[in-house]
């Protein structure tokens, strides 16, 4: 078996699906976000902002940004509905229509009768876009907020901002809803904001025979791309009860699956290691990490068995 990011033709893809332009928090202006991720050698970014009133609901149009090399995704960051600690939702969604109607909320704060945020997520998907619930550990997400969200494509399980406020990690989260027979995805993003050096530490690599928005955002719902920090996956074959993964040097691999199950070996910086499933056996589903000799991950999405 080999999962379908593996096996299908075209080029992996550099991007990052969540950051911020001083259109609502961030530093920057849309255009120099833009040219510092295309100079730091990312093909395609989505500016994020947040879509509330008192920033009047920016929808930011990048695409004068694009050129042969490079290209964005229309996306932002939506925020309504009440999770259990009394917080809005912060839910990315990438691949929207310019003309996206906004939830009718001004500021990050709840109001009675405001859209749920199940109905903005479908929206969000009605409209076309890929959507991701953001930073749970930083939100303080709980596992019952989680599964009151029906209509996502993924969890965010690392966000490089969260991470300076040591909140950056998602696994749990992702982890208990996949236990539960839900079937995301995970995610991997930068949530930039440029007033620290909160860029460049985490993308998504989408496997398509172009880059395009179109494209790009086709590989996204299919589940055809991985996440990293720096460490490259080349190749995943499962096989008599194996995993083999081909990559960049590393230093350690992992398999996680249901329940409790996880198993680690030493790789001494090979790039072509075979982990048995070991406590695995038998899980439904398993994901794989790679982690190289500096302690930066890479991560498949899971992969249903």
């Amino acid at each position: 078996m080999k999962p379908s990011v593996f096996s299908l033709g075209g080029n992996f893809y550099k991007g990052n699906l969540h950051t911020h332009s001083n259109k609502s928090d961030g530093k920057l202006d849309p255009k120099e976000v833009c040219l510092r991720y295309k100079n730091a050698g990312y093909d395609f970014i989505s500016l994020t902002d947040h879509l509330i009133g008192k920033y009047d609901y920016p929808i930011v149009d990048t695409s004068d940004c694009r050129d042969d090399k490079f290209t964005t995704l229309i996306g932002a960051e939506i925020h309504t509905g009440a999770m259990s600690n009394g917080e809005l939702w912060h839910m990315v969604a990438v691949g929207l229509p310019l003309d996206f109607t906004p939830p009718d909320v001004w500021d990050f704060n709840f109001v009675e009768g405001m859209e749920t945020a199940n109905d903005a997520a479908q929206r969000c998907m009605d409209s076309g876009a890929f959507v991701t619930i953001a930073h749970p550990q930083w939100s303080g997400v709980t596992l019952k907020d989680a599964l009151s969200i029906k209509n996502v494509d993924a969890v965010e399980c690392y966000n490089h901002g969260s991470a300076f406020q040591e909140r950056g990690d998602g696994f749990a989260i992702l982890d208990s809803l996949l236990n539960n027979g839900r079937k995301l995805n995970i995610m991997a993003t930068d949530d930039a904001h440029f007033k620290v050096r909160d860029y460049f530490g985490a993308w998504v690599m989408v496997k398509c025979d172009e880059n395009s928005p179109d494209k790009i955002l086709e590989g996204l719902k299919l589940g055809n791309y991985y996440c990293s920090q720096g460490p490259i996956i080349e190749d995943i074959i499962i096989d008599n009860g194996s995993v083999h993964v081909a990559s960049s040097p590393i230093e350690r691999l992992v398999i996680c699956g249901e329940g409790t199950a996880s198993k680690y070996i030493i790789c001494d910086n090979n790039n072509r290691n075979e982990i048995p499933f070991g406590r695995c056996e038998g899980s439904p589903w398993i994901r794989v990490t790679i982690i190289d000799q500096k302690g930066n991950r890479a991560w498949t999405n899971p992969i249903w068995l």
